[in-house]
C-alpha cells in the first residue's frame, strides 16, 4: 500500500509541478466535456482457474473546469468492464464437492480529480491527474450445479493517471491517457484489484 501511496503522490506532484508555462492553442479557461473509449486490465488473482479474462472495454463521460492554463477539476463517469475467470470442481473438507464455477466481476466508478496542465508546443499538452473514486461492484457467481449467487460492494479509494492531449482546435482536443483505480472490490470473493485503463478520448472547451 505503501508503493500505491507514493506511486499516487508521485503523479499528484506532476499535477502540482505543472504550473509552469508554455505556449499552447487551447483557451486558458472555461467548461469542458468530453468521453474516451479503451481497455481496461484488473489485477486478478488468477491461481487455480481454468479460464482468466482481466481484460475488457471501457468507456467514460467527464466535464470540468479549466482555471487557468496549467490546471482544472474534473469530474467523470466510467464503466470500467468486466473480468471473468472459471474454477474446476475441488473438494472442501466439510463441505464436499464444490462444483465448477464461472466468476464476473464489473464495476462503475464516479470519479473527482485535480488535473494539472503542462503546454510543452503549439498544441500539445502534458497532463497529470489525481483524485479519489467511487466504485460500485457486482459480482457473480454461478456453478455447474445451478445455484448461483451475486453480491455488490462498493468503496471509495485513490486514483491516478497521466496522459497527452493534442488540440484540434481552440474547443476541440484529442486525449490519450492512461488511469490506474486502487483497490476496486470485489464483492463474492472478499478481495480488492487495482484496475488500469488506458484510453483514447475527445474534450470540447466551451
Amino acid at each position: 500500500m505503501k508503493k500505491k501511496a507514493r506511486e499516487a503522490l508521485a503523479i499528484l506532484g506532476l499535477a502540482s509541478a505543472v504550473t509552469f508555462t508554455g505556449p499552447a492553442l487551447a483557451q486558458d479557461m472555461g467548461f469542458y466535456i468530453g468521453g474516451a473509449l479503451g481497455q481496461s486490465s484488473v489485477d486478478l488473482d488468477c491461481t487455480g482457474t481454468t479460464s482468466c479474462d482481466d481484460k475488457d472495454s471501457t468507456w467514460k463521460i467527464l466535464g470540468g473546469y479549466q482555471f487557468n492554463r496549467n490546471f482544472a477539476l474534473e469530474f467523470g463517469y466510467a464503466d470500467l468492464g468486466a473480468a471473468t475467470a472459471s474454477t474446476p470442481a475441488f473438494f472442501l473438507p466439510g463441505f464436499g464437492i464444490v462444483p465448477a464455477a464461472n466468476l464476473k466481476i464489473e464495476a462503475t466508478v464516479f470519479e473527482l480529480l485535480a488535473v494539472g496542465i503542462l503546454p510543452i508546443a503549439n498544441r500539445f499538452s502534458l497532463y497529470g491527474k489525481a483524485g479519489l473514486f467511487r466504485a460500485e461492484t457486482d459480482t457473480s457467481v454461478s456453478f455447474a450445479n445451478g445455484i448461483s449467487e451475486s453480491e455488490s460492494d462498493s468503496a471509495t479509494n485513490l486514483t491516478f493517471g497521466a496522459g497527452v492531449r493534442f488540440d484540434l482546435t481552440k474547443n476541440l482536443g484529442i486525449r490519450l491517457e492512461w488511469q490506474r483505480y486502487m483497490d476496486v472490490p470485489e464483492a463474492v470473493t472478499d478481495s480488492e484489484s487495482d484496475v488500469d485503463v488506458m484510453s483514447i478520448g475527445v474534450i470540447f472547451r466551451f
